[in-house]
């Protein structure tokens, strides 16, 4: 594994084609509008997007959805106890001459790539199951932060009235019908922003193969995600633009990439081919690397 030494930012442009890309629960399960009437897809539902695509890479991952659940266990704490080498830190505790909270930060980032990437906040409640959990709550910052995601221009929100006419359960007759909604976004182009940071990648682990796991993920954000709500289809990454620096801190300021990237979407546009997405040069600038990937 290859320490990562160099800072790197990203940008990803998404298309939606009727589809609702994230469910608002406060608003009906109607896909996110911001304030100003732009879409939005959130930060964590992006995040929830990499994790099961790394478990479909074959990666270890601690905070798995309940139908992706592969090893049977269905809460994390029990997951946590899962590691040999999470384990070996807790049994620590009883060591006055141990740090046994560093131990299990480096156990856990060392077990699974989703908290060595996003980091994980683990606060274990008082249940009295003499397991070295109990009452202990580890917090860990993880170098790779993802910015929720909001279109090029505000959206309009589309709805179907949808009708469940067969009964749930035995019942005389035939039951009335139900009726229900479905909302979508018609047409729209998202973008997405992040970044990794070095420092706090060397104190996870995270690696430079970690971070090519990453960027695979993000180019197939929506690969084996689609749902009702989400057909096959009708959500894809269009470009993901990674920037590499040649040090540490960055030798432009993440803004000034995520700026560089523009969005035209023409106002008949139906199809994601009609979508022009342009990249300003930055080649002027010493010590920047720039790869533009087409989704899937």
């Amino acid at each position: 594994m290859t320490k990562l030494e160099h800072k790197i930012d990203f940008s990803i442009v998404i298309g939606v084609k009727n589809a609702n890309p994230n469910g608002d629960p406060l608003d009906g399960n109607r896909p996110r509008v911001n304030a100003d009437g732009y879409g939005e897809i959130s930060d964590v539902a992006i995040k929830r997007k990499i994790r099961n695509r790394w478990q479909d890479m074959g990666k270890s991952i601690l905070v798995q959805m309940q139908e992706r659940i592969t090893d049977g266990v269905m809460n994390i704490r029990d997951r946590v106890k899962m590691s040999d080498q999470v384990l070996e830190a807790i049994k620590l505790q009883n060591d006055k001459k141990s740090n046994w909270r560093d131990a299990f930060i480096q156990a856990s980032c060392a077990s699974w790539l989703d908290v060595r990437a996003f980091g994980q906040v683990m606060p274990f409640s008082n249940k009295k199951l003499k397991d070295g959990l109990d009452g202990v709550s580890i917090g860990i910052r993880g170098p790779v932060s993802v910015q929720a995601a909001y279109t090029t221009e505000p959206v309009t929100i589309k709805e179907e009235q949808i009708t469940k006419s067969i009964n749930l359960e035995q019942d005389e007759g035939k039951g009335s019908d139900t009726m229900g909604t479905k909302a979508a976004v018609p047409f729209a182009i998202y973008q997405c922003n992040g970044s990794i940071n070095v420092e706090q990648a060397q104190k996870t682990g995270f690696t430079v193969e970690d971070a090519e796991d990453l960027k695979q993920a993000l180019t197939t954000l929506f690969v084996n995600d689609s749902s009702s709500a989400r057909p096959e289809g009708s959500m894809a990454v269009l470009k993901l633009i990674w920037w590499e620096h040649s040090t540490m801190l960055g030798k432009v300021p993440p803004y000034v990439l995520h700026e560089s990237v523009k969005v035209e979407v023409p106002e008949s546009a139906r199809k994601f081919d009609e979508v022009k997405i342009s990249i300003e040069d930055l080649n002027d600038v010493n010590g920047v690397t720039r790869d533009i990937v087409s989704g899937y």
